[in-house]
C-alpha cells in the first residue's frame, strides 16, 4: 500500500510540472513570438535603408526593419509605411504642381549652379 502512494505522489507531481512547463511555454510564445525567422544578413548589414535624399513612395514602400528580440507587429508598420508612402506621394505631386504653376523646372532648381571652368594656361 505504501509502494501504491509513492507511486500515486510521483505521478501527481509529474502531471503538475507538465502542466506548468505547457503554461510556461505559452506565456513565452505569447511575449516572444511564434519563431518565424527571417534570411540571416550579412554581418554589420541592415535591412533598413533610404536615399540620402529625395525619398520616394517606392522607397518608403519597400522599407524593411531589422527584429530584435520582441519584434514588432509586422502590419501595424506596414499599415504606417503604406499611409507614409501615400503621404509623401501626395507632397510630391503638389509640389510638382505649385512648380509648372511658377514654371519652375525642378531639375534646373535642385542643381546649383556650378561656375565655367577657367584654364590656367
Amino acid at each position: 500500500m505504501c509502494h501504491d502512494r509513492h507511486v500515486t505522489s510521483a505521478l501527481i507531481y509529474i502531471v503538475v510540472m507538465a502542466l506548468v512547463a505547457a503554461v510556461v511555454f505559452l506565456l513565452a510564445a505569447l511575449v516572444f513570438g511564434r519563431g518565424e525567422e527571417l534570411a540571416p544578413l550579412p554581418p554589420g548589414a541592415s535591412p533598413t535603408r533610404l536615399p540620402s535624399d529625395d525619398v520616394t513612395p517606392d522607397d518608403v514602400r519597400d522599407l524593411k526593419f531589422q527584429q530584435v528580440l520582441r519584434g514588432y507587429k509586422m502590419t501595424e508598420v506596414d499599415w504606417a509605411l503604406d499611409r507614409l508612402a501615400g503621404e509623401v506621394e501626395r507632397l510630391r505631386d503638389r509640389v510638382a504642381e505649385l512648380e509648372a504653376d511658377l514654371g519652375v523646372d525642378h531639375q534646373a532648381a535642385s542643381e546649383p549652379e556650378r561656375e565655367p571652368e577657367h584654364d590656367p594656361a
